[in-house]
């Protein structure tokens, strides 16, 4: 792969209303695996991004009356181009984000398919015509475009997490701006280009990299023209944007932190839980909301179970995501290197122990191993916050009650992990489980066919699945005289 013209194909600019813009000042976009510099982006102001109201509002009418039909062949248009430029999407991704290239490669494939999945979803946007139980008239009710929406994307899947709230915006007939994060800019102003490219009216779709993300927001917010915000990211975060959007009443959308127990009976097939644990906590390096936090095995079989774990994850080769032999690539920045260390040194003095892994290799680059602990401690932290890396504790438990127990005893509530051989049990569990998501005997649960979202502070709202495009419609109700 040629990186240098690679990147020449990439826009560093800003992308309003279809078309490239300078700034009137940039920020670095670093390589996690190097810490060097890739390139600078222009950096978003307030005035750029009432901009981008400007473009989207102007478009807004038409595109929300453009028939269903060609909006979802744009959107299919759009699902075809990534896909034939999967491999350029994939090194771009590895480049600013860190991750192995064939994970990089899964994303282009899974993210592409909410363009497929939406295209098909837009020609079914429904209504229903009834008539009133008191013989009075008639109900229509019909579905309308809420309008313009702004989305805030996370660094840790800088395609997918976009193109799952682009793909049904466009597809109910909904203006966006989209501001990604500061780390991992350049993976969704290739996708704006790529979507001009397939079709996609200008206008509709803006994306503004920003260093003061404050300043951004609260201008968006006060302009008053904004009809909705959808935000994937950390659960503080999402709070102070419900707060901030609660003056102009905006729709909102959260997709928040995690917690996901991972639980394993007595039963289970223990060479399949230990399959399926990899998947759930080695996904994305462990950079991933869905992903295993807590590894809650039954102590019939915890021994078992962790000695298996222990010898796969010692298998994982640290390296740059680029290069063919690496099998874990980077943490995003060294922040998130200290975070995972910090919780690892706290569950170690309350008395757990490093099994494999567990120390920084330092050097150039954010790297952190494949760990597993055990004997981890009831108070220790890592069983309350979110790891966002490659490690995992593991604790035992005696019945299904305490198995379940453990698993609630969280704020959070995105996503959780069954194995058992019993599908009674499974049902059971997964009816007791408090999260949004249960995967029963696999470790990757994510599908753009299917809804995901959280409970409790894992936040509301849902993407993928026919619910998710029924976050950006608004409900009509029509009385008409009988």
């Amino acid at each position: 792969m040629d990186i240098a013209k690679l990147l020449s194909t990439v826009p560093t600019g800003l992308w309003i209303g279809g078309e490239e813009r300078a700034g009137s000042s940039t920020f670095d976009v670093l390589n996690p695996a190097t810490d060097e510099v890739i390139t600078q982006v222009a950096d978003a102001t307030a005035a750029d991004g009432i901009a981008a109201v400007e473009a989207a509002t102007a478009v807004q009418d038409e595109w929300a009356s453009t028939p269903a039909r060609e909006r979802g062949e744009v959107l299919r248009s759009v699902f075809e181009t990534i896909t034939a430029h999967t491999d350029d999407i994939a090194a771009l991704m590895t480049l600013e984000m860190g991750k192995v290239i064939a994970e990089s490669k899964g994303e282009v494939k899974y993210g592409a398919e909410f363009f497929r999945w939406f295209a098909e979803e837009a020609v079914r946007i429904d209504g229903r015509y009834t008539q009133s139980p008191a013989g009075t008239g008639r109900i229509i009710v019909t579905k309308a475009p809420v309008g313009l929406c702004y989305a805030i994307t996370p660094w840790n899947f800088p395609l997918a997490m976009g193109t799952r709230k682009i793909g049904p915006a466009v597809a109910a007939g909904c203006t966006m701006i989209v501001k990604p994060a500061q780390e991992t800019p350049l993976t969704m102003l290739l996708l704006a280009k790529l979507m001009d490219e397939a079709g996609l009216p200008k206008g509709v779709l803006s994306v503004l990299p920003t260093s003061k993300p404050g300043d951004l927001t609260t201008a968006l917010i006060d302009d008053g023209r904004l009809r909705k915000l959808t935000f994937t990211g950390s659960t503080g975060v999402g709070k102070a944007l419900v707060k901030q959007s609660a003056d102009k009443l905006l729709r909102t959308s959260m997709e928040l932190g995690g917690n996901a127990p991972f639980i394993v009976f007595d039963d289970a097939d223990v060479d399949a839980a230990v399959e399926g644990a990899l998947l759930a906590k080695m996904r994305n390096g462990g950079e991933a909301c869905t992903a295993a936090n807590r590894f809650h095995v039954a102590n019939a079989v915890r021994e078992e179970f962790t000695d298996k774990l222990v010898k796969r994850m010692s298998e994982f080769t640290l390296g740059n995501g680029l290069d063919e032999g690496s099998t874990l690539g980077p943490l995003v920045n060294a922040k998130q290197v200290a975070t995972v260390a910090d919780l690892v040194s706290d569950a170690v003095a309350r008395g757990a122990t490093v099994a494999v892994g567990g120390v920084a290799p330092g050097g150039p680059g954010n790297f952190y191993p494949a760990t597993v602990l055990t004997d981890v401690a009831p108070d220790s932290r890592i069983l309350k916050e979110e790891v966002f890396g490659p490690v995992a504790p593991v604790i035992g438990f005696d019945t299904e009650e305490e198995g379940i127990k453990a698993a609630n005893d969280t704020e959070y509530g995105l996503a959780s992990y069954i194995f058992t051989q019993s599908l009674d049990r499974a049902l059971r569990v997964a009816e007791s489980i408090e999260s949004g998501m249960v995967g029963v005997n696999r470790g990757v649960i994510s599908d753009p066919a299917a809804p995901f979202g959280g409970v409790k502070e894992s936040g509301f709202g849902r993407e993928g699945g026919t619910e998710g495009i029924e976050e950006y419609l608004d409900t009509k109700y029509i009385a008409l005289t009988k």
